[in-house]
């Protein structure tokens, strides 16, 4: 069945999931331009693009159901995937963020001394 055959009820429920998975995505990159730190910044676009793909799923469902004549859902799978991953990639971003930060405020104090003695050698 050639796209331009799509039922009606498919296409118009597929394309107000794109057009709203869109602006999900814009949201998203405005608030990782908008705000100011990093620990606000993460959540913005992780929120925003996993929503966004998540309608682009659905809406591929959608039409791939409609154009086949079945359900298909092997989205689902590729769902799954970001489900999965994207939260893991946030945590192990900010994990990462704190624990630079953490470094760069709190210096071992061994750090510290061998640098003044280092210092000191010099005339």
């Amino acid at each position: 069945m050639p796209l331009s055959e799509l039922p009606l009820w498919f296409a118009l429920p597929a394309a107000l999931l794109l057009i709203l998975s869109g602006l999900l995505t814009l949201i998203g990159c405005l608030g990782l331009l908008r705000l100011q730190d990093f620990y606000a910044r993460i959540h913005a676009p992780t929120l925003g693009t996993t929503l966004g793909a998540g309608g682009v799923l659905l809406a591929s469902m959608l039409v791939s159901s409609g154009l086949s004549g079945r359900w298909v859902i092997h989205e689902v799978v590729i769902g799954l995937f970001l489900v999965m991953t994207a939260p893991v990639t946030t945590l192990l971003l900010m994990r990462a963020a704190r624990f630079r930060e953490r470094a760069h405020l709190v210096r071992p104090p061994e750090r510290q001394e061998t640098k003044r003695s280092a210092e000191e050698d010099t005339p």
